[in-house]
Order: structure tokens, then C-alpha cells, then sequence
């Protein structure tokens, strides 16, 4: 049962938090209140009145508004095209469209261009128009999932401006976050549920993050160390003069002189603002798009021609950045997404090449992964649909961990998790690291990034433009590194040809 004995009261014109472990029955009580789940025995009551929802337009047309965790957008329409979608009727599809967009965007500071194609924004821009597009609505009630996860500290900052503007005009947020700093610096209600249950409630100013983290797992947890070098001297992955060209006419550089090694038992942190060339460089890297210029080593060997499959194969793990587009097939089971990316290799397959499905073996290390990473699931005959985002993450995370690569490509490996959960990742990463593994890590959490990283660098309109050290930077420093500010603990880069190239580029 995912929700049982829930009480929730959310007052009018506040900003009310909902924290739990992945699986506890968060994702399933909102999509409740957004119409999307019908409930088996149990009340809601909006504005004194009591309702039922028979489908999201009910929640709409009672002013409650949801921005899911995993957008809603479709890819081949323009943000315009997107965010009128379904309500036509409000502003037309034309100039009264654009202008009410425009004037929401710059109201709300969202930066969000209604004739760019969502196919080409990356998720922070996705999920500003997932915004957007709910206030166009018209909602009284935000239902915010995890809306900070690929924030800056202060884009953050900006957001909950934001949030208490839209407070001062009466307007009330639900507001779903793993991030219990943020929670408590936002929220002025707290409701916390474990296992489909209401467990208690919060007041932040009289609340700790260790009392929260209690409340939701029972225990205090560890946050990211800086633990003693495992970096070694034998190179793993070297990136030398890369460059990426956009596709057309325009031949605009989206990544530009890329250079870094990353050594075995090394932890490279790439820090950037979404959209600055950290998907093209994750791309080039796992060859699905190939390089205009530059050369990518793995041990040695050039691999920059190299298929896709066959650098996973040699040994090249991949965390994607969106698991909903490349990293799940979500109307599959289980133990088949188990498989995905790791197709000829055991325990999945059996015979002397590796062609037979080896449904056993599969089925038996699907097992283990969801018992081994605490993955919150029935059993593994289930959809990856089925799971909340931070147990499909986990799936994940198993899956690339389990066939012990050399080189592993973690984009934002623990987005969407839980406390608990995030710490067991990432003493999941410090082990493989401990035995020679190198890691280009890409992250929106700075923490993580500063926790766990041997070496930053920062990346800025498609260039690696500074150096950081982890054991000095503070979050708030990358972050103004990240938009293009100048911050102390950094250094400059140089670019290819020698010349010297200023962080603040």
C-alpha cells in the first residue's frame, strides 16, 4: 500500500514541505491531489470544500498546478507550443499567448523563450518552462517535486524569492525536496511521511537537519568527507583540444579546446550551470555524438571513433542525466533494465559468445541489486514506471556498479534520492575508487561535487575555464564561478594553443 493514514493540511498563502525516503509515498499522495491517482478511502478538501478528482483538469480547474519530478514536455514542439497546450482557450495560441508568457517569465525571473524547441534545452530550462506552464494555468497551489535538483546556489536563491513572492500574493506551494538545508530555509510547515505514513510534523525554526533526517530514516547520516588521495599516476581517460560543433548552419561551438586527464582512482568534477556543455561532453565521451576535432584516450588506446557499445564493453559505466530518456525502459520490467547497456556480457548472457539470454542469472543479480541498494520495488517483474524516481535511480546506479567499470560517467548519480540513499552511493563510488576506478563526475548538488571530487574544474559556455580545490572552495564560491563570476580558491586554465585563458571568461 503506498499511502495509508496520510494527513496533510497545507495552509493557504505558505510554503509547505513534504520530506521521506524514496518510496515512502510521496510521489503517490501528490499525484492523488493532482488528479492523477484516485484514492481507496479518505478525504480532500480544498478551500473548506470537499472534492474528488476524477482527472488533472479537476485539479486545474481547482487551482492546484504540479511541476512532476520527470517533465511533462513534448521534445518536438517550441516552449510556446508546449505551455498552451491544452488550454487554448485561455490566451489563444498567438500573440495574447506569447505576451502573457513573456510577462510571466520576466515576472518570475524564469529567462524561458517561447520559439526555442524543448529538444534543445537542457533540464534546468526544461524545468523552468514545467513552471511556466503551470502558472499560465492560472494554479493557487504549486506542487513543486524536487524543484532545486539542478539549481545553482543561486538560481536556489532566486527560486525561493520567487516562492516567497508568489506567498506574499496568497498563493501556496507544496514543496518536495531530499535537500534538508533548503527545506528548512523555505518551508514554514514540515510533514514528514516514512512507509506511506504520516509521522510527525515541523516547525524549521525549531528544527535541525539531523531531526529531520531522524524522523525519515530513523538515524543520523554521513554528508560527503574529503577522504584520503586514491588518485594514482596512470592514466585512465585523456581528453586532448576536443571540439564539438552545433549541427546547421550557425557551426557554433557547443564544446570548445576540451582538454583533462582523469586518472585511475580519480574523482573529476566538472561544475556548471545546466546548458554549458556538460550533456555534449557526456556525449562525446560515451560516442553518441562524435567529436569535430580532438582525440579521446582510455588507457591509452584512442578511442574517438569508437562506437558506443563497444567503449561500454571496454569498460566505460554511464549514469545518465535524465534516466527517463536514456537510462530506463520504463514499460519493462525490472530485471530487463537490468540488462540495458550491458547486453553481451554476464550474468546476463550465457554461451561461449555470449547470444543466449541467460533469463536466470539476470532475474538472480536483478535480485541482488534491488536487495544490495535498497531498491523500494514488490519485486523485479515490476515496471521501472512503477518505482518513485529515487528507487529507479538506484536501479540504475546498481546496474553501472555491478559491472565493475574502469570508467565511470556519473551525472547527477544521486538526484532524486533520499539521504540514506545518497550516502550509500557515494560510499558505493569512494570503494570503486579505493580499487583504481576514475570518475568524471557531473553535478548540480556543489556539495557533491566538493565531497567528492580529486580535482575540479568548472565549465563555462562550452570551455573548462578555472580550477577549484575541494578542499577550500565553498559552494557558494563555485556557484558564482559557475555563472561567470570571479570567486577566490580558483585558478585560471589555459587554453590548447598556450594562451592563457581568465576564469571568468
Amino acid at each position: 500500500m503506498a499511502n495509508h493514514d496520510i494527513h496533510l493540511t497545507v495552509r493557504k498563502g505558505t510554503v509547505h514541505a513534504l520530506v521521506g525516503e524514496n518510496g515512502a509515498g510521496k510521489s503517490t499522495l501528490m499525484k492523488i491531489l493532482y488528479g492523477m491517482q484516485k484514492p481507496d478511502e479518505g478525504t480532500i478538501t480544498v478551500d473548506g470544500e470537499q472534492v474528488s478528482f476524477a482527472g488533472p483538469a479537476d485539479a486545474i480547474a481547482r487551482g492546484i498546478g504540479m511541476v512532476h519530478q520527470h517533465f511533462m514536455l513534448a521534445d518536438q514542439l517550441t516552449v510556446l507550443e508546449n505551455i498552451v497546450l491544452g488550454s487554448e482557450k485561455l490566451h489563444g495560441i498567438g500573440a495574447a499567448a506569447r505576451r502573457k508568457i513573456v510577462e510571466l517569465s520576466d515576472r518570475y525571473g524564469l529567462g524561458v523563450r517561447p520559439d526555442a524547441y524543448v529538444e534543445d534545452l537542457g533540464v534546468a530550462d526544461r524545468q523552468r518552462v514545467e513552471i511556466l506552464k503551470v502558472l499560465y494555468r492560472g494554479a493557487t497551489t504549486l506542487i513543486l517535486d524536487e524543484p532545486t535538483a539542478v539549481l545553482v546556489p543561486q538560481e536556489v536563491d532566486a527560486l525561493f524569492e520567487n516562492l516567497r513572492g508568489l506567498k506574499s500574493e496568497g498563493l501556496s506551494v507544496i514543496f518536495i525536496s531530499h535537500k534538508l538545508g533548503e527545506v528548512l530555509s523555505v518551508a514554514d510547515d514540515i510533514t514528514v511521511i516514512r512507509r506511506g505514513t504520516t509521522v510527525g510534523t515541523a516547525v524549521p525554526a525549531e528544527t535541525t537537519p539531523r531531526q529531520l533526517a531522524e524522523l525519515m530514516v530513523g538515524s543520523e547520516l554521513p554528508t560527503p568527507e574529503t577522504a584520503e588521495s586514491t588518485v594514482t599516476d596512470r592514466p585512465m581517460i585523456q581528453v586532448e583540444s576536443l571540439k564539438l560543433l552545433a549541427a546547421g548552419d550557425s557551426g557554433r561551438a557547443l564544446l570548445d579546446d576540451i582538454s583533462f586527464t582523469i586518472h585511475e582512482g580519480e574523482v573529476l568534477g566538472i561544475a556548471g550551470v545546466e546548458g554549458n556543455g556538460q550533456t555534449e561532453l557526456i556525449d562525446a565521451l560515451i560516442g553518441l555524438k562524435h567529436a569535430d576535432s580532438g582525440v579521446i584516450r582510455m588507457a591509452g588506446e584512442d578511442i574517438t571513433a569508437v562506437p558506443t557499445r563497444k567503449r561500454r564493453e571496454d569498460g566505460i559505466g554511464y549514469i545518465p542525466e535524465d534516466r527517463h530518456r536514456h537510462g530506463l525502459l520504463l514499460e519493462s520490467p525490472l530485471w530487463e533494465n537490468r540488462i540495458l547497456g550491458h547486453v553481451g556480457e554476464a550474468p546476463n548472457t550465457r554461451g561461449r559468445k555470449g547470444f543466449w539470454l541467460n533469463l536466470k542469472g539476470a532475474q538472480a543479480d536483478t535480485r541482488r541489486i534491488v536487495e544490495e541498494y535498497d531498491v523500494r520495488t514488490p519485486g523485479i517483474d515490476v515496471t521501472a514506471a512503477s518505482l518513485s524516481g529515487g528507487n529507479q535511480q538506484k536501479l540504475i546506479v546498481g546496474r553501472e556498479m555491478s559491472h565493475k567499470p574502469r570508467f565511470l560517467i556519473a551525472a547527477h548519480p544521486t538526484r532524486g534520492v533520499d539521504v540514506g540513499a545518497q550516502a550509500q552511493i557515494w560510499d558505493q563510488i569512494r570503494e570503486a575508487r579505493r580499487e583504481g576506478l576514475a570518475v568524471l563526475l557531473i553535478s548540480a548538488d556543489l556539495d557533491e561535487l566538493i565531497g567528492l571530487s580529486d580535482t575540479l574544474r568548472v565549465i563555462y559556455r562550452g570551455r573548462l575555464v578555472a580550477d577549484a580545490d575541494p578542499a577550500t572552495i565553498t559552494p557558494e564560491e563555485l556557484g558564482s564561478a559557475m555563472t561567470g563570476a570571479a570567486a577566490g580558491h580558483l585558478e585560471h586554465v589555459e587554453s590548447g594553443d598556450g594562451s592563457e585563458e581568465d576564469e571568468t571568461r
